[in-house]
């Protein structure tokens, strides 16, 4: 029996990461206490999700509400399944810049603690499992606000001339530069999947996301931005601009590509692999051409005010280099670009995203 630890099992990524590995003929082990709904509320919650996968999956698929920041119960888990676990697939967080702030204790005990917290029980049970990890771009901290932009109509953009004008590459520095809490806490997690990759000699990949999504999502004000992007639209909601004109850009990547290149490590995994994993030049779009985009596929118009503050943390230009990613993995393709994606995301919650009364 081959079996895939997913941690943050009823999320986007991490309940996507269950189906698809049990499509590979892996029994699923998933771990969620749904603390998504305490980050953010109700309409957050991820429970629905999980009912969802198992019903879907029956015996494929065990859940286990437990917190990852309770090490006693990762431990039970991790014993219970042992060497039979093939891979572990950590996508667990607290997502939030805003919710950090208020609070920090969590904010790090999740998702620092609780990232070494399973890192230690791999090592201790399933040492040759791979170890994938969801990290974030924002562990380059605000480091992307200071190169060279150019504002357009509908977006900031990069000068053509410049080294990363096909995307921020993974050798852009960490270092002296502001973070938010969250962005520090990730740092963190990522460093110390490096480390036991490195020091331990562990099979550890760790990808920096830049806007993951995906019809799964969750979406809420503080987190899923094209999710919530689409659910605004559709329900008739007013959505918060914060800062940059609406002209920031954002890569996203959808959560079918984010399989495929967990599945690619899965097969040939290396150690302390570190790779920018997002839409790229593929897939992107600033907050006013997703607007559009959105108003043409609803056919609704898009509700918006703007606050002009942008939000600690935030980049005014991001677009990833996939480049590292391929190169180890060549056969990886992307698929979804942003109109396909806000399409699928349409099309999958037409009838629960209904105007509000």
């Amino acid at each position: 029996m081959a079996v895939a630890l997913v941690t943050g099992s009823g999320g986007l990524i991490g309940s996507e990461a269950v189906r698809h590995f049990a499509g590979l003929g892996l029994d699923v082990v998933g771990i969620d206490n749904d603390m998504r709904q305490e980050f953010f509320g109700a309409e957050a919650s991820t429970a629905w999700n999980v009912r969802k996968l198992s019903d879907d999956l029956g015996a494929a698929y065990s859940h286990h509400g437990v917190d990852i920041r309770d090490r006693d119960a990762l431990a039970k888990i991790f014993r219970k399944y042992g060497k039979d676990i093939a891979v572990v697939i950590h996508t667990a967080a607290q997502p939030s810049h805003d919710w950090a702030e208020r609070d920090p204790f969590t904010d790090f005990d999740v998702n620092a603690g609780g990232t070494l917290n399973l890192l230690q029980n791999t090592r201790e049970h399933c040492i040759e499992a791979p170890f994938i990890h969801c990290s974030t771009n924002k562990v380059y901290g605000d480091r992307p606000n200071s190169l060279p932009l150019i504002e357009q109509q509908t977006r900031w953009e990069i000068d053509p001339a410049h080294p990363y004008a096909d995307g921020i590459t993974e050798d852009m520095s960490i270092d002296q530069c502001l973070h938010s809490v969250f962005g520090a806490s990730k740092v963190a997690a990522d460093v110390m999947v490096q480390e036991f990759g490195r020091y331990f000699g562990m099979k550890t990949a760790l990808f920096r996301g830049g806007t993951l999504t995906g019809p799964a999502h969750s979406a809420t004000e503080l987190h899923g931005y094209l999710g919530y992007v689409m659910r605004c639209n559709m329900e008739g909601r007013t959505y918060k601009i914060f800062g940059y004109q609406g002209k920031m850009v954002r890569d996203s990547i959808h959560s079918h590509d984010v399989l495929s290149a967990f599945e690619a490590v899965f097969r040939n995994p290396r150690s302390a692999a570190v790779y920018n994993l997002g839409g790229g030049r593929f897939s992107n779009s600033s907050h006013l051409e997703a607007f559009a985009l959105a108003e043409k596929i609803s056919g609704r118009e898009m509700q918006h005010e703007y606050v002009d503050q942008a939000r600690i943390g935030d980049h005014k230009w991001w677009i990833g280099s996939n480049a590292a990613f391929q190169a180890d993995y060549p056969q990886w393709k992307q698929v979804y670009d942003v109109p396909m994606i806000l399409q699928e995301i349409y099309e999958a919650n037409v009838d629960r995203w209904v105007p509000q009364s």
